[in-house]
């Protein structure tokens, strides 16, 4: 073999030993026979499908207070999964209120039935269309899961969600829904000058389409739904459900107390929050405190 053409393999052996960590890994398509759920992940400038290993201990009944709520996003979801028409769904309103955990008890509860969550981050949202086409021709219904969605002022990205939802999401394959939460409901912040609509702010001729422009965002959602502040009372009940299943769970035998409700209440108060998380982790260290008392 020529001297010349061993050294050109030689190099360019060395020059592909170099660059391989510098090119995109081969991803495998999922089987999504076995995969419940998985996240968008950016790769460059396109992204792949990550599985994600899911739990489904929660369960709708979990969801305490929210009846509402529950019911009317179940309802969209069982459209959905039945294959009748169903909307984009909003969940908006206080934090720690249930908005996350309903949609993954959704998950559990239709997964059987071919239900498939994805994760999709708010800076990620541009890349929908590429998600899409790779749900476009398979057997099962795919949630898109957007998790605290929201922009900030002089952000333009709310813009691109928008034609987003409307060129390509609304005119997708019947096997695709989005559903977001937020702690805002039209997910851009509004400010006071918004509504002086009687005089120029800030050069804007024409505030009021400004103030449409924002508001046309949350318009796309099909579904709202809002979740407010628990009360006292609807914390308790939430805490009492979570000492009881997680009780259970342990074996551990416990009656509820007034000194029992004045911990609960104390822990909330020490946080400055009442809402479902807040009970969700006084129950657990309340629970694990009784059984290491126990194991002793």
């Amino acid at each position: 073999m020529d001297s010349r053409f061993t050294d050109f393999l030689a190099h360019a052996e060395r020059v592909l030993t170099r660059l391989e960590p510098l090119l995109p890994a081969i991803r495998e398509p999922l089987e999504w026979r076995h995969t419940l759920a998985a996240r968008w992940q950016r790769e460059g400038r396109s992204g792949y499908l990550q599985a994600l290993k899911v739990s489904l201990d929660m369960s709708l009944a979990d969801l305490i207070g929210v009846d509402t709520q529950r019911e009317q996003l179940a309802r969209n979801t069982r459209q959905f999964v039945q294959g009748m028409p169903a909307n984009h769904a909003l969940l908006w309103g206080a934090r720690g209120t249930g908005k996350s955990s309903l949609v993954r008890a959704l998950l559990a509860e239709h997964a059987g039935a071919g239900l498939r969550l994805i994760e999709i981050e708010r800076d990620h949202l541009a890349d929908l269309p590429r998600v899409v086409e790779q749900l476009m021709a398979l057997p099962q219904r795919f949630i898109l899961f957007c998790d605290d969605l929201s922009f900030e002022a002089g952000e333009g990205d709310y813009r691109v969600l928008k034609s987003v939802l409307d060129g390509s999401l609304e005119r997708s394959p019947e096997n695709v829904l989005l559903y977001a939460t937020s702690n805002r409901r039209h997910l851009v912040p509004e400010r006071e000058s918004d509504n002086a609509n009687t005089r120029m702010v800030d050069g804007e001729l024409h505030p009021n389409e400004a103030v449409e422009d924002k508001i046309a965002l949350s318009d796309r959602f099909g579904l709202w739904l809002s979740f407010y502040p628990f009360t006292q009372e609807h914390y308790l009940d939430v805490v009492r459900h979570w000492i009881e299943v997680q009780a259970e769970q342990a074996g551990l035998q416990w009656q509820w107390s007034e000194e029992l409700e004045k911990l609960a209440v104390r822990w909330a108060t020490g946080r400055g929050n009442r809402n479902g998380r807040c009970a969700y982790q006084f129950a657990r260290q309340w629970v694990g405190l009784q059984l290491l008392e126990t194991s002793r």
